[in-house]
């Protein structure tokens, strides 16, 4: 089936919450470990700069989430957070989201994107982003405590929109 990448739409809340809880359930990627209800997923979208969903057909396979990565002065920098369903990985769909992230972001007037927590073992993000023109500028040791309690390094990659 043909993938779609497309403008998040509240009928698109239930996929994108169900990918999101799930990768944090796993506890080596996001950094928060609460589950979202459909109230707060909802909430929480509401305040993102975009949301965007990769789709077949009307299934959310994928999404990600564009936002400041800080306030005032620092606001011209963005972040953003990627997921892609677990049965889905390793088909091409985050590079699609990451490559369409960048270019909205830059129509967005956002000057870089900057992720703040890349953990040192989620190897297919870090290559992912390497292939995308990101690089790393910065590890913090011990940054990130995985779902077994365990403690990792992460990584600060960049790239630079200008």
């Amino acid at each position: 089936m043909q993938l779609t990448i497309e403008p998040y739409r509240e009928k698109d809340l239930e996929g994108v919450r169900k990918i999101w809880n799930e990768i944090t359930q796993q506890g080596n990627a996001f950094p928060g470990e609460a589950l979202y209800s459909s109230e707060g997923m909802k909430e929480f979208l509401s305040g993102q700069t975009r949301v965007t969903c990769a789709k077949q057909g009307e299934t959310v396979v994928g999404f990600y989430i564009l936002h400041p990565n800080n306030i005032g002065r620092a606001g011209h920098i963005a972040n953003a957070s990627f997921g892609v369903a677990k049965g889905c990985r390793g088909m091409g769909i985050g590079e699609k989201l990451v490559r369409d992230c960048l270019a909205k972001a830059k129509l967005d007037g956002f000057r870089g994107l900057q992720f703040n927590a890349v953990v040192a073992s989620n190897h297919s993000a870090i290559s992912l982003y390497q292939k995308c023109g990101f690089t790393t500028v910065g590890i913090i040791p011990g940054g990130y405590r995985r779902g077994n309690g365990d403690y990792e390094d992460i990584y600060i990659m960049f790239y630079d929109l200008r």
